[in-house]
């Protein structure tokens, strides 16, 4: 199997599932939802699939129908643990899967994300990625009430436009802060030499002095550079300003078609992006966000399975593509985005335990028969699983050489 071919196949995983009744299911366990047990059993059932990476979702306010606030609803999954310190539980009990957890980017300091991320590269050896999340509600807001907000506005009002998109340009802000410090300890700056009473080079540790609209670091961090050097920043996005984002500040964007068409026209747009924003570099892997419930061999058919859940509350609806059928079916379509140019496809499952045993077990086998998938992990770190540079340049390393 060539690089060309090889598909890459990440689950990301929330609560119960996808479907806001999930929890309901027989298979569920609503009661260990906020257990270790039950994270680290996902991710190992992921990572016996070989699967390439898991995404963790996250927030700061409660799970909610409406933007701005809770919804009251009891019938549905409320509450959530932090994907970070998730990723950081699993990671010394799992040794190929990527980990990448979903951070704020607007109600949190660069300096701490950078540290909590850089710790995580450390517990998984190499394995750590992260997707910025930037905080747009108005109850997160009242959570910190450190900054102004527009109020309860339609997301989608064009008087909310440019608070979104000072989000954006804080969140790409944060990542280059992060990125930086990352940096500022060179690879060998530790000598750890006990004969000669040293640990530290002190002239391989370099501050940062980033100046931004939102804030200023100095630095440098106080934890050495992460093994893989720059871990895999991720981005999920949904429109243009996201696009852009993605285009100047992630290595990897999630993004979510409806259907074939679409699928292509928004590659077209990340591409457009990229332009815009005058990216240098390789360019964004894109993967196709697909929320699925799959046949199960020999009875409920995922179709009926899903048509099942929505009339027990709330029907499930999503901007991204909602896929039933067989394993056999699904890989068809993983197949035709890397025929279209994606990096591969990051599932959602409809319902967890139900619906990840067999993406790790059924599609992989089916990518395996079509040779688009691996049969072994190939690559001790994310980056390399993903096919990025895996010896990225120390900026200030480079700077103080020349």
């Amino acid at each position: 199997m060539s690089s060309s071919t090889r598909l890459r196949v990440g689950v990301a995983l929330d609560g119960a599932g996808w479907h806001p009744a999930a929890w309901r299911e027989e298979s569920s366990r609503p009661t260990e939802l906020f257990t270790p047990g039950y994270w680290v059993d996902l991710v190992q059932t992921a990572e016996a699939g070989l699967l390439d990476f898991v995404t963790i979702e996250d927030s700061l306010s409660v799970q909610s129908t409406s933007f701005h606030a809770g919804d009251g609803r009891t019938d549905e999954v409320r509450g959530r643990l932090d994907a970070l310190l998730i990723a950081s539980r699993v990671a010394p009990v799992t040794s190929h899967i990527g980990l990448i957890p979903t951070v704020s980017t607007t109600h949190t300091e660069p300096f701490h994300v950078s540290k909590a991320v850089a710790t995580l590269d450390y517990a998984s050896e190499g394995r750590a990625g992260w997707r910025p999340r930037v905080s747009g509600r108005s109850d997160e807001n009242r959570h910190f009430g450190r900054r102004e907000h527009p109020g309860e506005v339609d997301p989608f009002d064009p008087a909310f436009q440019p608070f979104v998109s000072d989000l954006f340009d804080e969140a790409a802000d944060v990542v280059e802060v992060v990125r930086r410090l990352w940096d500022s300890w060179e690879d060998d700056a530790e000598i750890r030499d006990v004969t000669t009473d040293r640990f530290l080079d002190a002239s391989k540790v370099h501050q940062v002095d980033f100046e931004g609209r939102w804030f200023s670091v100095r630095g440098p961090s106080i934890t050495p550079r992460p093994p893989q050097g720059q871990p895999v920043v991720a981005a999920l996005a949904h429109s243009e300003v996201p696009y852009r984002f993605a285009a100047s500040s992630a290595d990897i964007v999630f993004v979510t078609p409806k259907d074939p068409a679409s699928a292509k026209s928004v590659l077209a747009e990340v591409r457009d992006a990229e332009r815009a924003v005058e990216r240098t570099g390789a360019p964004l892997q894109v993967y196709a966000d697909l929320i699925v419930f799959l046949d199960e061999q020999g009875g409920e058919t995922g179709k009926a399975r899903l048509a099942r859940l929505n009339a027990l509350g709330r029907p499930l609806t999503s901007d991204a593509l909602i896929f039933t059928g067989s394993a056999a079916q699904l890989a068809d379509w993983i197949v035709e985005f890397g025929e279209w140019g994606y990096a591969g496809v990051n599932l959602r499952p409809g319902v967890v335990t139900d619906d990840l045993p067999r993406i790790a077990e059924d599609v992989t086998a089916e990518l395996r028969t079509k040779g688009v998938f691996h049969d072994a992990y190939e690559a001790s770190t994310l980056r390399g699983l993903l096919g990025l540079a895996e010896n990225v340049p120390n900026r200030y390393a480079a700077a103080s050489a020349a």
